[in-house]
């Protein structure tokens, strides 16, 4: 076929479709199925893959970091992985303490850049506020086989919170610059634990469960697990426990009422802590002279007060008398937050009511009880 002069060379199209647009030499069409290669399982080997196949392949292991188990889940199908915890257990039931020993770990998950964490441990108490319960060991750098051996004491632990608390141990890998990642936990019942002797544990760490129900801060400090009759269940969210002593001393005809410590206190100030101290009063007080008051403690949920006050009083007025104590945060410069109280006395129930009766059989005997302190101010008080 001639071509005038100054006409475009014309191209059939049989010769267009078998022509690649780019320059260079003439080379067949690309099929469809080159740009989407079916390969077996697994992700092809690519020496040189052009910018389809690599796109390809982003998207298998995009696929395949979505089908890996999130840290946070609450499935535990594939919980070795995580590791495993080396733990023991005893619960000294005359002093009313939880002593936790951590052994050590192995074959944590790795969850540093470098192979290896930063792994500490750290225990909480369920049902319960989460920072006045918690407790931890130290951190061992750049391991995933760490031993601690470690104890870690909770006190003010009742009979009562042996059947219905658990506790929750959790592994965590620490980071400076960034929040701290989880690795795996355990939860162990109390109620499975026999008073005075020591459980071990070797338990497989598991992804994080799910949080307890609903109405799990709610606690009841008398005998049963119901509240006494006119109580609303707001009263008794628990905000930690306080331990007191009382005795009747004879010579003196005075009551000994002795402050010894606190536990699990709830958190007041943005720290994350409370800076605490107790007041007493033995109500009815006409004259509003029976008011006494520890020294503040310093950033703390578990103070430690030792402290006793006297009251001068008859044996036989007792009975009329109700012990009000109560529980604060100081602040400067503005009112003092109330944190909890409790009651002891005739009007009180359960071990509240026992303590009290205890005290009166036995003067002259220091009778020492851990009690719940709950939202509810005694009486009408005010700081």
């Amino acid at each position: 076929m001639t071509q005038r002069k100054g006409e475009k060379p014309t191209i059939s199209i049989q010769e267009h479709m078998a022509i690649d647009v780019c320059p260079g030499p003439i080379q067949p069409i690309k099929q469809i199925s080159d740009y989407f290669p079916r390969y077996p399982r697994g992700i092809p080997p690519a020496d040189k893959p052009d910018r389809a196949c690599a796109g390809a392949s982003a998207s298998l292991q995009a696929t395949k970091r979505d089908e890996e188990p999130d840290v946070e889940g609450y499935d535990s199908d594939d919980s070795t992985t995580l590791g495993t915890l080396e733990f023991s257990l005893q619960y000294d039931q005359e002093n009313n303490a939880l002593h936790c020993t951590i052994n050590k770990a192995k074959g944590l998950k790795p969850m540093d850049h470098n192979g290896l964490s930063d792994p500490y441990v750290k225990l909480h108490l369920l049902p319960g506020a989460s920072k006045a319960n918690k407790l931890r060991t130290k951190t061992l750098h750049n391991t995933l086989n760490p031993v601690w051996s470690e104890t870690l004491t909770y006190y003010g632990i009742t009979d009562e919170d042996m059947v219905r608390k658990t506790l929750r141990i959790s592994v965590c890998d620490e980071d400076k610059f960034r929040h701290n990642e989880f690795i795996g936990e355990t939860r162990i019942p109390l109620k499975k634990l026999k008073p005075n002797q020591i459980k071990n544990f070797n338990n497989c760490l598991e992804k994080q469960l799910p949080v307890s129900p609903k109405h799990s801060h709610l606690v009841f400090p008398s005998a049963t697990h119901f509240p006494p009759r006119g109580t609303s269940y707001k009263s008794l969210e628990e905000r930690g426990r306080i331990m007191i002593s009382l005795k009747y001393n004879t010579q003196k005809s005075c009551l000994v009422v002795g402050i010894i410590r606190c536990a699990h206190l709830a958190a007041m100030d943005a720290n994350g802590f409370s800076d605490p101290y107790v007041k007493t009063y033995l109500k009815p007080d006409e004259n509003k002279k029976s008011k006494h008051k520890t020294a503040v403690k310093k950033k703390t949920l578990n103070p430690e007060f030792n402290e006793e006050f006297c009251y001068d009083i008859k044996y036989a007025d007792l009975t009329k008398k109700t012990l009000e104590v109560t529980v604060w945060d100081y602040d400067i410069g503005k009112s003092n937050d109330f944190i909890g109280g409790v009651s002891l006395g005739i009007n009180a129930n359960g071990e509240r009511l026992k303590h009290w009766f205890d005290c009166l059989k036995n003067k002259d005997k220091k009778i020492e009880r851990w009690h719940t302190l709950t939202n509810e101010l005694p009486g009408s008080l005010n700081d």
